[in-house]
């Protein structure tokens, strides 16, 4: 039974209609602005009972002795809450290095910041250096004209070594061989 009650209603929601779906949106709306100002009316009454608490009528005493008593009390008063207006601030800059600590760790915790996907570039050194240096650094680098000049030995014993195999390992046995061999390379 449950199901069938979970199916119609899952119909009917399917099968409402545009003008009812306004109609329904508007009185949400309706009431929402309602709410609303009766919050802010609320807020009004309680910011005037506040007022009255804290500020009552201004009395101004007539002589000169009770105007002085009285600007002594309200300078007090203004440095009471000169102080807490300042433990308030100290709190809130704690609370806020608190709060920044508390990310810092999170985004420890995490683990370290992902790395984006670089897109292969193929540049030429010349490029790069440009890239690097800015424009006003004109530098041109040829790599292979930096390059040491190697001439190739052809060597004499590879030469002989074209020959027969078995007259070279009857040359080089023994110690008389090995000698040659040395000698030869000295």
């Amino acid at each position: 039974m449950k199901e069938h009650n979970r199916k119609s209603v899952t119909m009917s929601e399917k099968k409402m209609t545009s003008s009812r779906r306004h109609n329904l949106k508007s009185l949400v709306l309706a009431i929402a602005k309602d709410l609303l100002e009766a919050e802010e009316k609320q807020a009004v009454e309680d910011r005037v009972q506040y007022l009255e608490e804290k500020c009552p009528a201004l009395s101004l005493p007539g002589s000169m002795q009770e105007l002085q008593d009285f600007c002594k009390q309200l300078h007090q008063k203004i440095d009471v809450v000169d102080e807490e207006r300042y433990d308030m601030a100290a709190k809130v800059a704690k609370s806020d290095k608190e709060v920044e600590d508390l990310k810092i760790k999170v985004q420890d915790l995490k683990g370290k910041f992902k790395k984006p996907a670089l897109k292969k570039v193929r540049m030429s050194a010349d490029a790069m250096l440009q890239a690097l240096l800015g424009s006003k650094h004109k530098v041109s680098m040829d790599l292979r004209a930096n390059l040491k000049q190697v001439k190739k030995e052809v060597k004499e014993e590879d030469k002989e070594a074209v020959g027969d195999w078995r007259k070279n390992i009857e040359d080089k046995a023994g110690m008389g061989g090995r000698k040659k061999m040395f000698e030869s390379e000295a």
